[in-house]
């Protein structure tokens, strides 16, 4: 059976990598799905949730990465996704996530309105909205 194999790299580091069945990108037009014989393309990534379906022999389960930017650059059954950032859906923790927002939100309100910093904070503001966005339903107890 053919297969790709699959990269994702963050720019701190190897996210994952191996064999898949096929995977779906999200990119600034809309997803994109690759499957093994998927013809050599460059695309630029969006904001959104990457889908990885792993080999039958592997579990043949479902992987959920959210993306937010960077490049994917699919080559003779080889897929490999540069993504300014990446994370596990189920490696989202909502209270660190949060926390890192409010820090970010602060700081850049300190900064003044034409201060060119606040942009890598907003930036950081809105991957942090990303990622609650994503993030595993809790459930509440309610009495």
């Amino acid at each position: 059976m053919a297969e790709l194999t699959c990269q994702i790299v963050r720019p701190d580091r190897l996210l994952y990598e191996g064999p898949i069945a096929h995977v779906v990108l999200v990119s600034y037009t809309g997803e994109v799905g690759v499957w093994p014989g998927h013809s050599s393309e460059i695309l630029a990534l969006g904001d959104g949730v990457m889908r990885i379906t792993r080999r039958k022999e592997d579990g043949g389960d479902l992987r959920r990465v959210v993306i937010s930017g960077g490049y994917a650059e699919i080559d003779n059954n080889t897929v490999i996704v540069l993504a300014d950032h990446a994370r596990d859906i189920d490696d989202i923790d909502p209270v660190v996530v949060n926390e890192t927002k409010q820090k970010a939100i602060d700081a850049r309100n300190a900064l003044p309105e034409d201060d060119h910093r606040r942009a890598y904070y907003q930036n950081k503001i809105d991957w942090c909205d990303l990622l609650l966005k994503q993030a595993p339903a809790t459930q509440s107890k309610e009495a």
